[in-house]
């Protein structure tokens, strides 16, 4: 598949799992975004760029923490923008304008930012280098951009258990770019590609137990995942589910199934 091609699949499966991207089974996300706002280390009165925002979950918590200054955030998703408008409103927090828009296609002139991240997002390009540079192009110079991912063992074993018995479905696995940065080493050479300086890694794991093997489903259904799932048939699903669901339930312990989420918060400056 061609990447304007896996634009327009993303574009979709987002826009259809938006309505429960928010659910308590990844409250991962929340949790990843409270630590991404806090190294941000903010004065409180910059302009800060959200590439990829999702449903807010990184605009909102840098935005709490901006009592002078503003967040501009964007997507592609129409439906992920309209949850985040609506946890916005709900919590009462104006200084965000969420913007629909091409995070390869961004457009701002001036560089009128402070500082920009991408929560989860810099991965569904093929090109992470020219896209890291395309987004510290928005960036004034001495700014920071910020971008968190994933380790490579997030989600052991559940992930390793699901994209196994894809694959005796026979799903074909994605293309894999996301393991390039999944690890420190792979962080710091994309950031030294795209011409930052001054680099830190931090890891984090924001894991949790799920109370059931139904949860996970959840994460799996209301996620990127379902796209994979959404390749077999309605009865297939069912039989998958099914199947998938008993093998994870073997996992869980008397604290309930462990989900690790180990993420990575990569910063770089912008040179003068």
């Amino acid at each position: 598949m061609d990447e304007q091609k896996m634009k327009i699949a993303l574009k979709e499966t987002f826009d259809t799992v938006s309505a429960g991207y928010d659910g308590s089974s990844l409250r991962f996300f929340p949790r990843s975004a409270e630590n991404m706002a806090a190294l941000l280390d903010l004065k409180g009165d910059e302009h800060i760029l959200d590439v990829a925002c999702g449903t807010g979950h990184a605009s909102l918590a840098v935005a709490k923490k901006l009592l002078k200054g503003r967040v501009t955030a964007v997507d592609f998703s129409a439906g992920m923008l309209d949850q985040a408008r609506r946890k916005a409103d709900a919590l009462g927090i104006g200084n965000i304008e969420f913007l629909e828009g091409d995070m390869q296609k961004l457009g701002f002139s001036n560089r009128p930012f402070d500082a920009a991240v991408c929560a989860f997002g810099i991965f569904f390009v093929q090109d992470m280098e020219t896209q890291l540079s395309h987004i510290a192009s928005q960036v004034r110079p001495g700014g920071r951009v910020m971008i968190s991912n994933f380790q490579e063992s997030y989600f052991h074993p559940l992930k390793d258990l699901f994209m196994d018995r894809l694959a005796a479905y026979g799903v074909q696995s994605p293309p894999q770019a996301w393991k390039r940065i999944a690890h420190e080493d792979g962080c710091r050479q994309l950031f030294e590609t795209a011409g930052l300086k001054d680099i830190s890694v931090e890891k984090r794991n924001v894991g949790y137990h799920l109370a059931s093997a139904e949860e996970w489903w959840d994460i799996v259904w209301n996620a990127g995942f379902r796209r994979l799932v959404a390749q077999l048939s309605e009865q297939e699903q069912e039989r998958f589910k099914d199947e998938h669901l008993a093998e994870v339930e073997k996992l869980r312990t008397q604290d309930g199934i462990r989900l690790d989420v180990g993420v990575l918060y990569t910063t770089g400056t912008i040179k003068r």
